[in-house]
């Protein structure tokens, strides 16, 4: 691909994309026994008056636990439970609007309606009637709707045993939202930001957020969650990149990195594929190796980075053409749950039209992943 030509439109073959996004089926369609039953209940706030992880190393002893039980009593029930589905990380797109628009993401459509109560209610009491105990709420930007995400949070992590994850851009993420939320049991949060200041393209920055995220890290042993940055490597922000790892650094917070890279299915929705400034060209390589050389030095200095080191070294590969096909677990150890309730397994497949089933009747086939 040359300086001046377009990323291509997918990245699968295409008999598996006229598979995956053939004529729009029935099932697609917002099912409506989901939306039967109860609302999720109101939760009161606060709901854990006095409760603190400020002293000794009660925050750490904390997250220790909520581990064991979110995670790895799960994995051990998973190997022996009876059934083939044992996600342990489960997705709930609550939204699929956002409030900003990155020009590399296409993981949003304004014109999708927000999930309701009763989805959210039947998707968290199925996920935990199949022993999940770990969920991320997605988006679009999941706080959009502050108040539904507070009801969401109390019956997941206080009433289900939950640990929620909860990504943001962080412009709605105002003091009282942090600290309803943080009273209502959040795990972790994983703040998108891909600049310092804003850029052409990249609105996920962090200084129109400063007040917010200062108030974020002030909290964090109050309520006992944890942050860390999700940071996107573009063309155009590899500076901030270095600068945003100082930060979280200086912060005692972890950061998360990925490549940018083109959707891997066609997105009808999505108007920036061509001449998009963020994605990288052939002539970035450079740059983007020289970057992963100096994190992976900050790595080995003790920087707090959420990369495993081989998956580091991979993203070389990557911007390279060379990395290799991997055992991909998606629809048996993660899936997601769209906003209206039916299923897929993984974020590039939000779109898909294939019939993976809805909350409480999966339909997914081991043989047919494996394949896909």
């Amino acid at each position: 691909m040359s300086a001046t030509q377009d990323p291509p439109v997918r990245r699968v073959d295409v008999s598996l994309q006229d598979m995956l996004m053939g004529p729009e089926p029935q099932w697609k369609k917002p099912i409506k026994d989901l939306e039967d039953g109860e609302g999720l209940p109101e939760p009161p706030y606060p709901a854990r008056p006095g409760v603190s992880f400020e002293a000794g190393r009660s925050y750490h002893n904390m997250k220790l636990v909520r581990q064991v039980k979110t995670l790895g009593i799960p994995y051990l029930k998973s190997r022996v439970m009876p059934g083939e589905l044992h996600p342990l990380i489960a997705y709930l797109f609550t939204e699929w609007k956002c409030n900003l628009d990155c020009h590399y993401c296409w993981s949003f459509d304004n014109s999708v309606k927000g999930m309701s109560e009763a989805v959210a209610k039947r998707s968290i009491d199925w996920l935990h009637s199949l022993g999940c105990r770990f969920l991320a709420l997605m988006g679009g930007e999941v706080l959009l709707r502050p108040k539904f995400v507070h009801k969401v949070m109390h019956y997941a992590a206080i009433q289900k045993g939950f640990q929620v994850y909860l990504p943001t851009n962080g412009r709605l993420m105002k003091p009282d939202v942090i600290d309803r939320l943080g009273d209502a049991g959040l795990g972790t949060v994983n703040l998108a930001v891909d600049c310092v200041d804003e850029k052409p393209g990249l609105p996920k920055a962090l200084a129109p957020i400063r007040p917010y995220f200062e108030h974020l890290i002030k909290k964090t042993r109050t309520y006992g969650y944890t942050v860390f940055f999700n940071t996107c490597i573009t063309r155009s922000n590899m500076d901030d990149v270095r600068q945003l790892t100082e930060i979280a650094h200086d912060n005692n917070i972890a950061i998360d990195y990925h490549i940018v890279e083109t959707p891997m299915l066609e997105q009808s929705h999505f108007t920036r594929l061509n001449d998009n400034p963020t994605y990288l060209r052939p002539e970035d390589k450079p740059r983007v190796v020289e970057l992963i050389d100096w994190i992976l030095e900050k790595k080995r200095q003790g920087y707090k980075v959420v990369n495993q080191t081989e998956r580091i070294e991979q993203m070389k590969d990557f911007v390279q053409g060379k990395l290799e096909p991997w055992g991909c677990r998606a629809g048996q150890s993660t899936l997601i749950i769209r906003t209206d309730g039916t299923l897929a397994p993984c974020f590039p497949m939000y779109s898909a039209n294939y019939d993976w089933g809805v909350v409480e009747h999966p339909k997914f086939d081991n043989r047919q992943l494996s394949e896909m």
